[in-house]
């Protein structure tokens, strides 16, 4: 059996062992980005669904011939506006909405191909500077744009929380901001963290390097 598959289900055992609802609740992302397809087409025959890429052009490159309607594709790096037409037409789920400007120009896109995609709201949980991203404060209104103004079907809260710092506070955090808005979808936790994001009801699960192994 491929590493990854391997990988996979030892990642399934360890969500089963903290006796965490693994199955109705948790949708793992395999972070695909810089890897071959040659790396992914294992973990498609296996029957996984879920991948995530964070460039639209790499992501076309790759997916364009081999995707097909059982696959979720997750678009999960900064999505540049010039970028929305192809991202639409793709990607099965956005996780970086950051911003007014591009929450309207996937608006336009998706209205043209009668598409509805679904989004998260990325949310810059730190405040950090060099990350994109909603301040907190500012969500309940950009929520509002989003759904009432450009008709977005907003499905949840996506984080990236500080490096090397617990992320438990700033995971309740979200989940209580998604409460507040009556979201149920969160998509936060990476390789590090996936098991503490799920303590505070992630559904969505970013695992990348855990799965495929280091990138070059």
């Amino acid at each position: 059996m491929h590493r990854s598959i391997n990988n996979l289900i030892e990642i399934e055992k360890e969500i089963h062992s903290k006796n965490l609802d693994f199955k109705s609740k948790v949708k793992i992302i395999a972070v695909s980005k810089t890897f071959s397809i040659e790396n992914i087409l294992p973990l498609i025959e296996y029957g996984h669904t879920d991948f995530g890429e964070n460039k639209v052009q790499e992501a076309i490159d790759k997916w364009s011939k081999i995707k097909s309607r059982n696959i979720n594709l997750h678009m999960i790096g900064k999505l540049q506006t010039n970028k929305v037409k192809f991202a639409v037409s793709l990607f099965d789920y956005i996780h970086s909405l950051d911003s007014i400007k591009l929450a309207k120009k996937i608006s336009e896109e998706q209205n043209k191909i009668k598409k509805n995609i679904k989004i998260f709201i990325q949310v810059n949980i730190g405040s950090e500077i060099q990350k994109s991203g909603i301040n907190i404060d500012e969500l309940p209104q950009f929520y509002k744009t989003c759904t009432q103004d450009f008709n977005l079907n907003i499905i949840g809260l996506m984080c990236l929380p500080p490096v090397k710092i617990d992320p438990s506070n700033y995971f309740r955090e979200i989940k209580n901001a998604a409460d507040r808005l009556s979201l149920k979808n969160l998509s936060m936790g990476m390789s590090s963290d996936y098991l503490k994001a799920i303590q505070f009801k992630a559904n969505f699960i970013r695992i990348g390097s855990k799965i495929f192994g280091s990138r070059n």
